[in-house]
């Protein structure tokens, strides 16, 4: 199973590298973008199994390892 997980600073949160590429944005003439967010996307390959336990493991690995919970929020989705 392929699972995407989408990891974000939560809404306050200092964003530099957004700030950085909003600003990069606006020396290309886009002056139309008024924020950028930057995050990470990150695809999980596991074994075929139910939907409880998948759940359970995926919460646990975002809240372990793959996002900050202090900062950060994530979501994740199965893609197959």
């Amino acid at each position: 199973m392929k699972v995407r997980v989408t990891v974000m600073y939560r809404s306050g949160v200092l964003d530099p590298q957004g700030r950085a590429i909003m600003a990069s944005l606006h020396q290309l003439g886009y002056q139309e973008v008024s924020d950028v967010r930057a995050g990470k996307v990150l695809e999980l390959n596991l074994p075929k199994m139910a939907k409880a336990q998948l759940d359970k493991k995926v919460r646990e690995m975002c809240q372990k390892l793959l996002s900050n919970p202090v900062i950060e929020d994530y979501r994740y989705e199965i893609v197959e």
